[in-house]
């Protein structure tokens, strides 16, 4: 028979030892799930370290790399400073070079005038004792005329004196021209240094430059086709640019004549853009004259304004800088005008600079000493009269004004400046190349110069020499004695300055020899 309590005692056990073996099963679950969680946890973990280990790396190397570039703009930096610092110094060392050249150069003057009064003092004293010993040869003669010729005190004194003179006349001669030859050698030498220093600091291509315009063709049937029907491109070309076309037999080539050169270089581009373009008519033409205008125009003030920013004068005014641009135009002896000024200014800037004048007014004054070129074909009178009243009407410094009045010597120059741009023009005109002429003008102004120096009374014979730069003159030595040599030279220089129109300067140098000869039997 079923037993029921060892039923139900077998059942709760069972129920027991299946509880707790659940347990102990869902225990040992949980522990593995928690160890698979602890590991996924470590391993995120681990991950993350070396993420972050990864990242600090390459933070790291960002950082270095930032700090080598920084190290590197800083390193360029101060090598930039040092070499601007060196740079300065650089320029100390040479201004302080400058400067003690100038003192060491005062001082020589200063010492050579010492010299010179010293010597002066020397020879006034000597001059005094020979007045001193002439009043008691006086005072004896005096005595003695009266005794012997019975001569009235009146008489003698007048016989002396007239003696006296003579005498003295000589001896002061002598000093002054050996006074006056010292001068001029120490003032030639001086000269000389200044201006070698500037035609060093500044140097400048030789260009020369002819006034008549050719203009090429593609071929001589273009002739025909610039002619036109019956003439009437020509005509039209003529008319609107007032310039005469000159068609002849030259071989695939047109000659522009004209007297204004800005209107003869509209023509060229005119007819060269109408060549490009191929519609050659009147219609056509009239339009290329007119944009063509616009663009020499344009041209004219971009020149002008490259020769004011060039030069480094300043602001000047926008009529005076399309002046300028104009002298791009004109041209004299075959020397570009505009080039000529530029090379002025820099000359006279540099001029300046030696002798402690404003550098920058002495290159304004040199950029606008021809100003008046610039229309001179337009306005009556001189350029220089036409730069002065344009220098005067904007405002210009009364030393520019003087500049351009006097660097032909018309007038007398007032300012220092004044005479540095003279003496810069006349470089900038005679040096080797800056100007050409024709044969003919050159034989011209050769015979001239040999005429004026042949009419002065006492020469013998005068050659020009060194392309009419120089004139050697031979006087005659029983004539003219050598106190009246330099008085022939003044007299020659004079009637040059007065007769001959010349670029730069033409010496003057004035010889006299006397020779004695025998023959020996």
């Amino acid at each position: 028979m079923f037993d029921l309590g060892t039923f139900l005692i077998s059942s709760v056990v069972g129920l027991i030892l299946g509880g707790i073996a659940g347990f102990i099963l869902r225990v040992v679950i949980v522990e593995k799930g928690f160890q698979t969680a602890r590991n996924k946890a470590q391993g995120i973990v681990d991950d993350a370290v070396a993420q972050a280990d990864k990242l600090k790396k390459e933070k790291l190397l960002e950082a270095k790399q930032e700090i080598y570039t920084l190290n590197s703009e800083t390193d360029k930096v101060i090598r930039e400073k040092k070499s601007a610092i060196a740079e300065i110094e650089n320029k100390l060392n040479q201004r302080d070079d400058l400067l003690e050249r100038r003192s060491s150069n005062l001082d020589k003057r200063e010492l050579n005038l010492d010299r010179k009064e010293e010597a002066i003092d020397e020879k006034k004293a000597a001059l005094e004792e020979k007045n001193t010993r002439l009043e008691s040869i006086i005072q004896q003669q005096n005595t003695k005329l009266l005794e012997i010729a019975n001569m009235s005190e009146e008489q003698a004194k007048s016989i002396i004196m007239d003696r006296v003179e003579t005498q003295m006349n000589e001896e002061i001669g002598k000093y002054l021209r050996d006074a006056e030859e010292t001068a001029r050698e120490e003032a030639a030498k001086t000269a000389k240094n200044i201006i070698a220093n500037a035609i060093q600091k500044y140097a400048q291509d030789v260009t020369t430059e002819t006034t008549v315009s050719v203009v090429n063709l593609p071929s001589d049937e273009m002739k025909g086709r610039i002619i036109g029907r019956e003439g009437r491109n020509i005509r039209t070309i003529e008319a609107m640019t007032g310039v005469d076309l000159i068609i002849d037999d030259t071989p695939e080539a047109v000659v522009l004549s004209g007297f204004d050169p800005i209107r003869r270089e509209i023509a060229k581009k005119t007819i060269e853009t109408l060549i490009q373009d191929g519609r050659i008519h009147p219609a056509r033409i009239e339009e290329i004259v007119e944009k063509t205008r616009v663009e020499v125009d344009q041209f004219i003030r971009d020149q002008g304004d490259k020769a004011v920013f060039e030069t480094g004068v300043g602001r000047v005014h926008p009529d005076i800088v399309k002046l300028l641009g104009r002298l791009h135009f004109r041209t004299s002896y075959g020397q570009n005008a505009l080039r000529h000024s530029i090379e002025t200014a820099f000359l006279a800037g540099k001029l300046a600079v030696e002798v402690g004048e404003n550098e920058v007014l002495a290159k304004r004054a040199g950029l606008l000493h021809d100003i008046g070129k610039a229309v001179d074909h337009e306005v009556e009178g001189s350029h220089v009269d036409i730069g002065i009243t344009l220098a005067t009407r904007y405002r210009e410094n009364p030393a520019v004004v003087d500049a351009i009045s006097s660097h032909h010597g018309d007038t007398e120059a007032k300012t220092v400046i004044g005479v540095l741009v003279a003496a810069a023009d006349a470089l900038s005109a005679a040096r080797p190349g800056a100007r050409s002429e024709s044969l003919e003008n050159y034989i011209k102004r050769l015979t001239q110069l040999e005429e004026i120096s042949n009419a002065v009374k006492g020469v013998e014979q005068s050659f020009a020499i060194q392309a009419g730069r120089e004139v050697r003159v031979i006087v005659k030595p029983n004539e003219v004695d050598d106190a009246r040599t330099f008085a022939v030279a003044r007299e020659i220089r004079t009637a040059i300055e007065e007769k001959m129109s010349y670029p730069g300067t033409i010496k003057i140098t004035v010889i006299r020899e006397t020779r004695a000869q025998e023959v020996a039997k």
